[in-house]
């Protein structure tokens, strides 16, 4: 799609003997890869993720008139650039290293973008070769001007004569004398991240290959349908058995067909339902139905934001007549969790408060989830911008913020109560390595095994504790152990 052709009357160059030469012909600007340029510069730029950045982009797309509006298909044309270019940047990068002949940290950012973006409709989408390489280099004329786009468009013809896998034999070292490297070239991880996924992981090459492949695809929509003021077969029958299909694994789930618009759905706008990954409602639900001994009154969200989890936990709680405290410390993510509550039918309260240093006093929840901030290593397919900003020393940042929090949830239950430590992370520095480290310190606590609280899902491991897998369960790489306090 692009704009109206321009009628103004256009200046005549001159060629090399100072004759008239061809006209000079302003570029045209392709409305849906600039838009995609523009996600693409803000995640450099600003650290913005693109899902927070690229909805707004397409709304105010399709709100425009005339050819500038975007359709259903230019908005998706404009989401595959982005995300395919984000996901796969690290193969990109080693493939346009091998077309140039400078260091490619020395090649401008901007530049870059619009390398990969175009290296993308090259190597990862069915647009003809010709259309990719001249809608690159028409949109280098547009936001980098004439001289840069000539680059961009040698670099692209060296791209295009040959096709990804020619490409990864040539960049990525053989798997028999670096594994991880050759790993983390041709599935665009890191290589410390691929490292570490291993280790999560174990076993062999197939496994770690198909959890990085996971990585790398897109993942469904999937709506939660809230307790106590929806159901999945309300929300089923909602949006249409064409459009929507029921949860793999949780009771509360609702996975939307491809292009499926969650804004749209009535539930959605009112509040009775969001979205929500399967592997974060499991997390609610396996604490939520952990045995208990005595009371089951007070439950505890401690680190609340952005109150996907509060929502759930809330709903279960009021059908049992018990309350939930939602605490979060960031009062712009506390607000976020009391729009996410607001409706449920039962007794809750939201307040802004660090979880380390709490007003509650000790002994006073039944239940609690602490799902601490972590380095995110388990939502890599909806933020594939933070492997690229992660990196191995962010664990020690958040290393003591965890334990600080799971300290502060076992001191908040009473005696026979359970806490839930959940991290959307499988870095075994942000898991095990936690949870043994705060109960060897920690007399009077045990871990129960999680896994009959997941019903049904296979593959959870040895247990006691549970590690989710995008691979193996289509969801995110959620982590959870249930502890007990016994003294």
């Amino acid at each position: 799609m692009n704009d109206q052709p321009d009628r103004r009357p256009q200046k005549q160059g001159k060629s090399g003997n100072g004759k008239p030469g061809k006209p000079h012909r302003r570029p045209k600007k392709d409305p849906v890869r600039f838009l995609a340029f523009e996600a693409l510069r803000a995640v450099d730029e600003r650290d913005a993720y693109a899902n927070l950045v690229l909805p707004p982009l397409l709304r105010k797309a399709r709100e425009k008139e005339g050819p500038e509006k975007f359709d259903a298909r230019d908005a998706a044309l404009a989401t595959e650039l982005v995300y395919g270019t984000l996901r796969r940047q690290g193969t990109y990068d080693a493939i346009v290293a091998a077309c140039i002949d400078r260091p490619l940290r020395e090649v401008d950012p901007p530049v870059l973008d619009v390398l990969n973006m175009g290296v993308h409709q090259l190597l990862g989408t069915r647009i003809p070769t010709h259309a990719a390489v001249s809608a690159s280099v028409e949109l280098a004329r547009v936001v980098l001007g004439d001289g840069r786009a000539k680059f961009v468009n040698a670099v692209l013809r060296k791209v295009a004569a040959d096709d990804l896998d020619g490409w990864l034999a040539k960049v990525a070292p053989p798997y028999e004398d670096d594994a991880e490297d050759h790993l983390a070239v041709v599935h665009s991880h890191p290589r410390w991240v691929v490292s570490a996924l291993w280790d999560a992981l174990g076993g062999g090459r197939a496994g770690i290959e198909d959890l990085l492949e996971a990585d790398n695809e897109r993942p469904e929509v999937t709506l939660v349908a809230r307790p106590g003021r929806t159901t999945a077969d309300e929300l089923l029958d909602q949006v249409g058995e064409d459009s929507a299909l029921p949860g793999r694994w949780s009771p509360y789930a609702v996975r939307l067909s491809e292009g499926g618009e969650p804004g749209s759905i009535e539930a959605v706008r009112e509040g009775r339902a969001g979205v929500q990954d399967e592997g974060s409602q499991l997390v609610a639900v396996a604490l939520a139905n952990a045995p208990l001994e005595g009371r089951d009154e007070r439950w505890l969200d401690g680190c609340a934001g952005p109150g996907g989890k509060a929502a759930m936990l809330a709903g279960l709680a009021a059908g049992r007549g018990a309350a939930l405290l939602a605490a979060e410390k960031q009062p712009h993510r506390a607000r976020l969790v009391a729009q996410a509550l607001r409706g449920n039918p039962g007794p809750y309260e939201v307040i802004a408060a660090d979880g380390t240093r709490p007003p509650w006093q000790p002994g006073t929840f039944d239940r609690v989830l602490m799902d601490v901030p972590c380095t995110g290593l388990g939502a890599l397919r909806r933020r594939p911008e933070a492997r690229w900003r992660r990196r191995p020393e962010d664990l020690d940042g958040f290393a003591p913020l965890q334990r600080g929090l799971l300290r502060t949830a076992l001191e908040s239950v009473r005696v026979g109560g359970v806490v839930g430590y959940a991290t959307c992370s499988p870095h075994l520095a942000e898991t095990r390595a936690v949870v043994d480290d705060v109960l060897k310190h920690h007399e009077g606590a045990e871990l129960i095994d999680a896994r009959p609280l997941i019903p049904g899902v296979p593959a959870l491991g040895e247990g006691p504790d549970v590690q989710l897998w995008p691979h193996l369960h289509g969801t995110d790489a959620m982590y959870l152990a249930l502890i007990r306090r016994t003294a």
